[in-house]
Parts: structure tokens; C-alpha cells; sequence
């Protein structure tokens, strides 16, 4: 039977870098002993919702300390959300310093080898990938997330980047052509892939948003898409098993 989340407090060290007075997160361990490599989980634009403690529990049971800031704590989704997408896009914004405290809380926890990677899905994916080249992660997973403006800039000095797009995705078409190409012109090692039948938040393994939406959301190409899927986590954890995982070992 999986194990349940445990809610950490995370405002110690979120208040003390700059970020949020109050930050609670979701942490997921794999079964048995560690120690394990950490992955911080950021979440979608929808917030902490099941959906995303599912996709948390996933890298759980792939085996790494997975811990999922809540980026809405203080003061909740509808208070939150447009200063959070402007930060994922902008680069500036307590929600870094709340996934520096995440990405502290996972490499100080006895359980972890200190090798730490990101994932982010929609806007977290935005956010995997403005925090790449920060020095602070060992590899990055971003899906379906928008581009930085700048992506020389920000991907410079980035740590390996697993990216993965749907091709039927509106808001993001060309976004995996864009990004495999500077990620190549930046001699940045990279593992990026576009699903041509799947669109925005394919890898959720349900719908998710108001359910009055929720037949718009479809007709925009908005959803799972189970095959897709699959490929794009066995990706993933491929990824996050050289980086993360095997890097750590060796060393």
C-alpha cells in the first residue's frame, strides 16, 4: 500500500531566504530504507490538488525523496496565482526563494543523498525551467512548460533538462522545436520530445479544474493522454536515474 504524504512545515527556511512567512509542503518517501536522491515536485497552476500529490507519490515509488511545495499556503490559490505566473515567467518572486527552501529542506534531510533534481507540470514546468541554470538543481524535468523570454540567458549554465510537449497543445506550439534548439546551441545535455497526438497537461492521469470546464478543457486538447504518458514518465525517470540517481553513486 503506498505510503501517505507528510505535510512539512517549510516556513523556517522559506522566511529566512526571503519567500513566504508560512510554506507547507507535501513529502512522498519510496518504500523501504534510503538514503534516496530528493526531487522537488512543483505543482500546476491549479494548485496542491490529488492529481499532483499522485504525480508527487510517482516519483516516491520511482525512489526519490519527492517534496512538493505549496506555493498558494499564504494566502491561496485565488489570492496567489497571477503574482505566482508572473514570477514563473519573469524570473523574480518569493515563489524562487519557496523552491530554494524546498530544494534546502530535501539536501539537509537524513534520508537524502544530496543530489537534487526539479519537476514542474504547466506553470511548475515554467519554473523548472527558469531554475536550471541557478546552480541549485542537478537536472530538470519541465512539461508543458512556457518558455523564459530570454532562453540563452536563462539555459546558459543549466543542468541537464528532460523536456516533454504535446503537439496539439494551442498555448505552446513550436515551444519543444525552440527548446531542443537552444538547449543544442548551449551545449546543454537534454532530452527533449513533442507527443504529436497529446496536448496541455498530458500527463495528469485525470481531468482536473472546475468540471463545468472541464468539455471546453477537452475540445482545447486539454488532459491526459495515457500513451503519451507513459513514454514521457519512463523518459523522466530514465533521466532522473543518470543525473540524479547514477551520477550520485559514481561520485
Amino acid at each position: 500500500m503506498p505510503l501517505p504524504a507528510e505535510v512539512v512545515d517549510l516556513s523556517p527556511s522559506s522566511s529566512r531566504l526571503g519567500g513566504s512567512r508560512r510554506l507547507t509542503g507535501h513529502l512522498a518517501r519510496p518504500a523501504g530504507e534510503g538514503p534516496w536522491p530528493g526531487v522537488v515536485v512543483v505543482h500546476e497552476a491549479l494548485g496542491v490538488e490529488e492529481v499532483m500529490l499522485r504525480q508527487t507519490r510517482r516519483l516516491a515509488d520511482a525512489g526519490y525523496l519527492a517534496l512538493m511545495p505549496d506555493l498558494f499556503t499564504q494566502g491561496g490559490a485565488r489570492r496567489c496565482l497571477v503574482a505566482t505566473m508572473r514570477a514563473a515567467l519573469s524570473g523574480r518572486g518569493r515563489a524562487y526563494q519557496d523552491i530554494e527552501a524546498a530544494r534546502d529542506h530535501l539536501a539537509r534531510h537524513p534520508d537524502c543523498t544530496g543530489a537534487v533534481g526539479i519537476i514542474g507540470f504547466c506553470m511548475g514546468g515554467s519554473f523548472a525551467l527558469m531554475t536550471a541554470g541557478r546552480g541549485q538543481f542537478d537536472a530538470a524535468a519541465a512539461n508543458y512548460g512556457l518558455l523564459p523570454k530570454d532562453l540563452n540567458a536563462v539555459l546558459a549554465d543549466a543542468c541537464p533538462v528532460v523536456g516533454s510537449y504535446g503537439g496539439r497543445d494551442r498555448m505552446l506550439q513550436g515551444a519543444a522545436a525552440r527548446l531542443d534548439t537552444a538547449l543544442d546551441r548551449l551545449g546543454v545535455v537534454h532530452d527533449v520530445k513533442e507527443y504529436p497526438d497529446a496536448g496541455h497537461s498530458f500527463l495528469n492521469d485525470a481531468e482536473v479544474g472546475p468540471r463545468l470546464l472541464r468539455p471546453l478543457l477537452r475540445v482545447a486538447g486539454m488532459g491526459p493522454h495515457p500513451a503519451s504518458a507513459a513514454d514521457a514518465w519512463q523518459r523522466i525517470e530514465t533521466f532522473f536515474d543518470t543525473h540524479l540517481t547514477t551520477r550520485n553513486t559514481e561520485s
